[in-house]
């Protein structure tokens, strides 16, 4: 009945593009057919999808060439035109109420990943970019996933301990030397993390130097292994 009501006062809409949809938190079906989402077969390790299944104990040539240093990651779909205007909607324009939504999405595809980790903890942003947005959307992500997967989240265990320039535009190489020892495992907060299985969190993964540079200061923080959930990701890097 509440539902209902609610639905009358305020019609849903497509998640996208806000054409109204039958039901709260989806998307109608021309934005549905955009979205990639990523499925098995896929890398073992950094979750790349496959269009046929690998011989070589199914992991990416990246992969094979050098090992990441988080054990396994996952993403839900491929960062296009459709999945990248719920990630602005998220991170730029205020929308939080997308979090729970595409939380759940997280959930359901790093089931795996969610069973196994005892602690989530989100990739931080600097004290000066969380003023100014006012908040960390991929803190948000880690709260629901964490709701959902009734897991602690430790939304401060990692630091940028400086300011770097947005990745955005940068080459590959240009983002591994602006995030180059940018994380920290906060002092305070290494109990939270020590010995643990941690699952980390963030919005989108392209180069995948972030996330690296996360898994390498949480490992370094004493995690005993770090496996890596996020929203989207690129596939052509």
């Amino acid at each position: 009945m509440r539902t209902a009501l609610l639905n009358i006062l305020f019609p849903p809409q497509c998640l996208n593009c806000d054409t109204l949809v039958p039901a709260q938190g989806t998307l109608c079906l021309p934005c549905w057919g955009q979205v990639q989402f990523i499925t098995d077969p896929c890398c073992e390790r950094c979750g790349l999808p496959f269009e046929f299944a690998y011989a070589q104990q199914g992991l990416c040539g990246a992969c094979l060439r050098q090992p990441p240093s988080f054990a396994r990651a996952r993403a839900v779909m491929r960062y296009n035109e459709a999945s990248r205007q719920l990630v602005l909607k998220l991170k730029f324009q205020d929308q939080t109420l997308l979090a729970g939504t595409l939380a759940a999405w997280m959930a359901s595809a790093g089931r795996d990943l969610l069973e196994q980790s005892e602690v989530i903890v989100p990739v931080p942003l600097h004290y000066w970019r969380f003023v100014a947005r006012r908040y960390n959307q991929s803190a948000l992500l880690a709260q629901n996933i964490g709701r959902i997967g009734r897991v602690p989240v430790a939304v401060d265990a990692l630091r940028r301990v400086r300011h770097t320039v947005p990745q955005t535009g940068l080459t590959r190489n240009q983002r591994l030397e602006n995030v180059r020892g940018v994380f920290k495992v906060a002092p305070r907060r290494g109990a939270k993390v020590r010995g643990k299985r941690v699952l980390l969190v963030d919005d989108v993964m392209t180069t995948r130097a972030t996330i690296e540079e996360c898994s390498k200061a949480l490992l370094a923080g004493g995690a005993q292994a770090v496996h890596v959930l996020t929203l989207a990701r690129t596939l052509d890097h």
